[in-house]
């Protein structure tokens, strides 16, 4: 009777050693799944390059007064993919054409997002316009609407007799001014303004700066203007007015357009936000990411552009680069589902309206002006990135 209850205490020792063990090695294949899920979490949160960081305003003072350029110099140190934090919000900047095809090729839905901004929502109703809104059934249905009530190519040419009514307008006023002596060469400026007031505000405003900028580069470059004007002259011959249908044999004044845009983006920063976690360049970008393309940077990367910083509109001449959305190196009005849908509606009105200006008038610069190429370009970062000092050109009329 005695060897009973021995052999009871011996089966528990037995089921408790058995027990510890089971739970020994329980642990151990569980502390192994935790560093094999680290270790592979670890992988995939690899994210971009970033400069050092301040506590609380993280990046924010490296943007400056310039931020697109600041971000450019940025890029050259931390590469085509580059994380910011502006403050507490993870910023991606991407400053190449080959991760800007990935974007828009690969990921377009991911990065088709709107960061919130304090000013979207107080201008345009709570950001419920067609740049601000986020992505999503709304803003698909505000996009369809404007895109073939307004912007549509077939939109666009009926619009042809307000631009032809405008221009007439506008030529009307500089011929004028032209007879008042000691006349105000900021003139241009004001115009061009006033009769692009029927646009949307972003539409406008980035078709006037277009404008001036053109022709302040037009000014620093006589051999462009005279070859320009050239074209325009022979192609209209000696009729009453310029016709749209002339536009079309313009191939020159085309490639003006095009290098002014490519220097001179209107918004060289496009604000979008990632939907969800997304795979980019090798790098982990997490949803609610800020995402800023700069196609400042884009459009003057060596790589695609020789001589980059120079005003060359020859280099578009039996070029087929085009800023449709194709070619990545090249992306004024952006791309993707978020590009600008106004495009078509911009450009025809800039091909029009510069067509009238150098067909009427001859563009001098003002008596005792410095030479043509030390002509201030400096520029004033805002919604749109606009010359600080006034365009100062003399028209003198031109009778063919």
């Amino acid at each position: 009777m005695a060897l009973v209850p021995l052999l009871n205490q011996l089966v528990q020792e037995l089921q408790r050693s058995t027990l510890l063990n089971l739970v020994l090695v329980s642990l151990l294949l569980f502390s192994i799944f935790v560093l094999f899920s680290l270790s592979k979490s670890g992988e995939k949160l690899k994210v971009p390059p970033s400069p050092t960081r301040l506590p609380i305003i993280g990046n924010l003072h490296q943007l400056g007064k310039l931020p697109h350029r600041s971000l450019q110099a940025l890029s050259q140190t931390y590469g085509p993919l580059m994380l910011l934090h502006l403050g507490q919000v993870p910023t991606l900047v991407v400053s190449s054409a080959d991760m800007t095809k990935e974007i828009m090729k690969n990921h377009d839905v991911v990065f088709s997002g709107r960061p919130k901004s304090t000013a979207a929502n107080i201008l345009f109703y709570g950001s419920q316009d067609i740049a601000f809104s986020p992505y999503g059934e709304f803003w698909r249905q505000v996009r369809k609407i404007c895109v073939v009530e307004l912007l549509s190519l077939k939109r666009v040419q009926q619009f042809q007799y307000a631009r032809e009514e405008e221009a007439a307008e506008l030529v009307t006023r500089i011929r004028k001014a032209c007879l008042v002596p000691c006349m105000n060469s900021s003139l241009l400026e004001t115009n061009l303004k006033a009769i692009l007031q029927d646009m949307f505000i972003a539409g406008s405003d980035s078709t006037s700066s277009t404008m001036e900028w053109l022709m302040a580069e037009l000014g620093r470059n006589p051999s462009v203007m005279e070859k320009v004007q050239e074209e325009i002259r022979r192609v209209v011959g000696k009729k009453a007015r310029v016709d749209v249908n002339d536009i079309t044999e313009m191939n020159y004044l085309k490639c003006v357009i095009k290098e002014t845009l490519r220097l001179h983006p209107a918004a060289p920063i496009v604000p979008r936000e990632t939907t969800d976690d997304v795979e980019l360049g090798g790098y982990h970008i997490p949803a609610k990411t800020s995402v800023y393309l700069n196609a400042f940077a884009i459009q003057r990367d060596p790589k695609y552009w020789e001589r980059p910083d120079e005003f060359l509109p020859d280099r578009f001449e039996g070029n087929s680069v085009d800023f449709k959305g194709e070619d990545f190196q090249f992306v004024p009005f952006g791309g993707g589902r978020r590009g600008c849908p106004g495009q078509a509606f911009g450009v025809a009105s800039t091909e029009y309206v510069l067509a009238n200006l150098l067909y009427w008038f001859d563009w001098k610069l003002p008596s005792g002006s410095a030479l043509a190429e030390t002509l201030d370009i400096s520029e004033v970062y805002g919604i749109t990135v606009t010359k600080k000092a006034p365009v100062h050109l003399i028209p003198v009329p031109y009778s063919p």
